[in-house]
């Protein structure tokens, strides 16, 4: 059998795709390809229960892709994305399709009613149940993230209060609401108060560099010294942001003591490395079915809001102004 799976973006969600093209590979020892965007294909590549990797380039219309992947002569087609542009997709190829059910009206009574009729089920075992009429059953066995061998991080590339053991933050997010303002973030660190590696991609520097400013003592800190006179300071940072690769920013997380992560893919490529995580939760909620997959994991939200959650995928700002899902966080956690 021979078949096609469907996931174009993006990062946190291509990993919570993973379980089911393994037991796709080791349940029917199927051929399996896989389509994603450009952007994202080198965390695939690397995945040995893929075959075959096709790309949607940047801008490129999708029937150069449809033609290319007509070629192929698929089984079925497995669209763990599904919506307009994979339909469209699906359309040109004219095979036999399993399409995930998004839950997008369950989703917009939660965000606009706070009516919950969400399963209780996360969202990688609703992923398998859309492979369930083939005859594959979960196997319990968490996410996959297969780091190239060229892209291990040797621990003397980092500081030398780093490599002895450190925390990893990862502190981006793709939208401002998922993830703390700088001011919390640093109230984190210095309660972690062990040396931490800050993690995220270029985007994600400038707000780290000021983290790793206000915990290095002199006048670069001395205009956050009125509202946080009160922390101790001790936490060492090593600001990783921009430095790394995507795959060396998840070798860097399979060699921390835990992992600290707003809702973010880093967040699942922690759970795949099977990495102790304290997931951080803003305008978004676990009950979407997206906290961390099979590995221990401890919730860090704020439950006391009737905001909450006020979009599925997170704001520019809090519409009510307030972003007391984040300023109200109470960081209740205990690191030994």
């Amino acid at each position: 059998m021979k078949i096609l799976v469907i996931r174009f973006s993006s990062i946190g969600d291509i990993v919570l795709t993973t379980p089911v093209v393994r037991v796709l590979k080791t349940q029917l020892d199927a051929t399996v390809h896989y389509v994603t965007k450009e952007r994202y294909a080198g965390m695939v590549r690397t995945n040995p229960y893929i075959d075959r990797v096709h790309v949607l380039r940047e801008g490129q219309p999708l029937g150069p892709l449809a033609a290319e992947l007509r070629k192929e002569e698929f089984d079925c087609v497995i669209d763990l994305h599904h919506n307009l542009r994979t339909r469209l997709l699906q359309w040109h190829l004219r095979k036999k399709t399993l399409r995930f059910a998004k839950l997008n009206i369950q989703k917009w009574l939660l965000v606009n009613w706070k009516i919950d009729r969400l399963p209780p089920v996360h969202i990688v075992d609703r992923y398998l149940a859309t492979v369930a009429p083939l005859g594959c059953k979960p196997d319990a066995l968490g996410l996959d993230y297969f780091i190239p061998e060229a892209d291990e991080v040797p621990l003397d590339w980092l500081p030398p209060t780093h490599q002895k053991g450190y925390v990893a933050y990862a502190v981006g997010a793709q939208h401002n609401t998922k993830k703390l303002p700088v001011k919390r973030m640093i109230e984190l660190c210095d309660k972690i108060n062990k040396p931490i590696v800050l993690l995220g991609g270029p985007e994600d520097a400038a707000t780290a560099d000021e983290i790793e400013r206000f915990f290095h003592s002199g006048e670069a800190s001395a205009s956050y010294e009125k509202g946080l006179a009160e922390l101790g300071k001790k936490a060492v940072i090593y600001n990783a942001c921009g430095k790394f690769n995507l795959n060396q920013s998840a070798s860097l997380l399979r060699q921390a003591r835990c992992v600290f992560s707003h809702d973010t893919g880093l967040m699942h490529i922690a759970a795949a490395l099977k990495k102790e995580v304290f997931s951080i939760w803003g305008s978004t909620v676990p009950a979407f079915g997206m906290y961390p997959y099979r590995t221990k994991f401890t919730v860090l939200e704020n439950t006391k809001l009737s905001c909450r959650p006020c979009s599925k995928i997170g704001h520019k700002k809090c519409p009510k102004g307030h972003f007391q899902c984040m300023n109200g966080l109470v960081f209740d956690f205990y690191l030994p």
